[in-house]
């Protein structure tokens, strides 16, 4: 029977699918990622790979397979951790985990959203440090969010996700940029389509749920980050490096924007210092799409897809690369 390692704990759902089939299933229990010496012996000895987002897989390791290795099946919405076409030019699968993540990201977001704009975690920290004494209207003064403009740059799943929540549950007006306009998204929530351009100027929000490739990396730079109102709060929980990071430190220390919430980062795991000291912007570890349900429904896709390969089957998260 196939054999599978898993380069990290993932929920049980998916290693019992795997175990009912008769699989041979190892997994990396040591909690730390595999060093690339370590994933290339991995994918030198397994037939199949479930693999996590922050496993980096270049042509060097893909090509340590020998033949051996019929699927990757990525533990994630992206993919911008494997090199695919080279995968590819070896004839091995790569998978994704699409469709699960939409609830879970956009109601991150709309936390991040909210927790910027009500100066949250300052107004936690200022209570813990025993400074709230009485009642004061005029202490942490925000803006609101109900009937503001949220921009939302890459209108996938994900994105409509948040602008429904946007605009049933807010109000908000909604600004829309992606290479394809949807009609129907328009007519739910009499969201315009827009120029990245004229989003940036006029969003009081701007979200970005965009995948990382060529043409996204940097997509929020210094230039873009002027463009936006100093009111303006920026959310970021598609890929760390759509935004360039130096440039974001120099607008929110500048009081370019307002500031920002992040979930990923340019570097990650590494956060510069920077970006750590700074009092108006706000950081999660990457955990946008942590719910029970996202997770077990990932887990279970992830085994479904090598399931799929070796049953012959066309995967449900088949990665397509032309």
């Amino acid at each position: 029977m196939p054999s599978v390692y898993i380069t990290g704990k993932i929920p049980e759902s998916g290693i019992i699918l795997l175990k009912k089939k008769g699989y041979q299933v190892d997994i990396n229990e040591s909690g730390k990622s595999l060093t690339k010496k370590e994933l290339s012996d991995v994918f030198a000895k397994y037939e199949a790979v479930i693999t996590l987002v922050f496993d980096k897989i270049d042509e060097d390791v893909i090509k340590s397979a020998k033949g051996n290795l019929k699927i990757i099946a990525n533990f994630a919405v992206g993919f911008d951790n494997i090199d695919v076409l080279a995968a590819k030019r070896r004839g091995i699968v790569v998978t994704n985990t699409p469709g699960v993540a939409s609830e879970s990201v956009a109601e991150h977001t709309m936390m991040l959203i909210l927790a910027c704009s009500k100066k949250l975690i300052e107004a936690d920290r200022y209570v813990r440090l025993g400074r709230f004494e009485q009642w004061d209207p005029l202490l942490f003064l925000s803006a609101g969010v109900s009937g503001k403009t949220i921009g939302i740059v890459g209108l996938g799943k994900i994105g409509k996700s948040i602008g429904k929540i946007a605009f049933a549950g807010f109000g908000m007006k909604i600004l829309y940029s992606d290479p394809v306009r949807s009609e129907d998204f328009e007519i739910l929530t009499e969201a315009k389509f827009t120029s990245l351009e004229i989003l940036l100027a006029e969003s009081d929000f701007v979200t970005l749920h965009v995948p990382l490739n060529k043409t996204t990396y940097h997509l929020i730079d210094k230039r873009k980050l002027a463009m936006m109102k100093e009111t303006a709060i920026l959310i970021n929980s598609s890929r760390g490096p759509v935004v360039a990071e130096q440039a974001l430190i120099w607008a929110l220390s500048e009081k370019v924007i307002a500031g920002a919430g992040l979930d990923v980062y340019e570097h990650e795991p590494h956060i510069v210092h920077d970006l750590k000291i700074l009092g108006n912007v706000i950081l999660t570890p990457h955990i946008a799409s942590a719910t029970y349900e996202t997770r077990e429904a990932m887990a279970k896709i992830a085994a479904e897809n090598i399931i799929d390969v070796f049953s012959g089957r066309t995967p449900f998260g088949l990665v397509k690369v032309d």
